[in-house]
């Protein structure tokens, strides 16, 4: 079998496991969650970290140096310009040059605004940023990004922290169908279930921080969610058995010799 890996940005992942960094119980356990999550790519809010010294941040200095890839996201941003703007900082950093656009102008449903999104991704792929924008799972929206250079679009499968899985599983399959850059599915999940769904659905890979963190065993969970995430791409590559209407017999019916 050839080797299955995802290429975002001219980078090769083995996972395809992005995983949140916040909302865990103590540092203990978000390493032990990390790790068995296999996940290559971390993301964190960049307004939660200490931009002045990001090598001592509390999020940040529990992480071994050089073992993860990461992707900072603009969490907090209510326009374009602030997202931007909080990139440019991340980067001036040094933490990374890759970009989670996150931009929310309703604070109790934090869905995406689309129009700011659009503009902070064309902005950003502009100055050379390697930009995964976080979405609505709007097909045309999701298509438009990629236009813009986005290097993978990530849609939501419900609003952030819900743990309603998968709402729209039909645009999600167009989105993938349209696709010429992956598509991560990143935001309300809440199950195994879920990330399996999502991924035989055809994406590229999943993005979740609060089912694993605020799950009653964080690590079990993160390896729950590892294996669901491994068995759905296994699952979209093989192919399902095409769904019918009526009962077909998998053997020849009795008395009746195969030829």
């Amino acid at each position: 079998m050839k080797t299955d890996v995802l290429r975002i940005g001219g980078r090769e992942l083995q996972s395809r496991f992005f995983l949140g960094t916040g909302l865990f119980p103590n540092p203990y356990v978000q390493q032990e969650a990390i790790r068995a999550s296999g996940a290559e790519v971390l993301t964190f809010a960049i307004r939660r970290i200490n931009l002045e010294a990001p090598e001592d941040d509390s999020i940040l200095q529990y992480l071994e140096p050089g073992a993860f890839h990461f992707l900072p996201n603009t969490s907090g941003a209510r326009t374009a310009d602030e997202a931007v703007r909080i990139a440019r900082l991340a980067r001036a950093s040094n933490l990374s040059d890759w970009v989670k656009v996150e931009i929310s102008a309703n604070e109790r449903t934090l869905l995406p605004d689309p129009v700011e999104t659009l503009r902070a991704t064309e902005i950003l792929v502009k100055e050379g940023f390697t930009v995964l924008p976080y979405t609505s799972d709007d097909p045309i929206l999701c298509k438009r990004l990629e236009e813009a250079g986005a290097a993978a679009v990530m849609p939501g499968a419900a609003p952030i922290g819900t743990g309603l899985g998968l709402l729209n599983p039909y645009n999600l399959g167009l989105i993938v169908e349209e696709a010429n850059v992956p598509v991560i599915v990143d935001a309300g999940l809440g199950s195994a279930a879920d990330a399996l769904q999502a991924m035989e659905l055809g994406a590229a890979g999943v993005l979740m921080n609060n089912p694993v963190a605020k799950a009653k065993d964080p690590a079990r969970m993160a390896q729950a969610m590892r294996l669901a995430i491994e068995a759905g791409r296994l699952s979209y590559l093989a192919g399902r058995v095409p769904k019918k209407r009526y009962a077909s017999a998998s053997s020849a019916p009795e008395g009746h010799l195969l030829p």
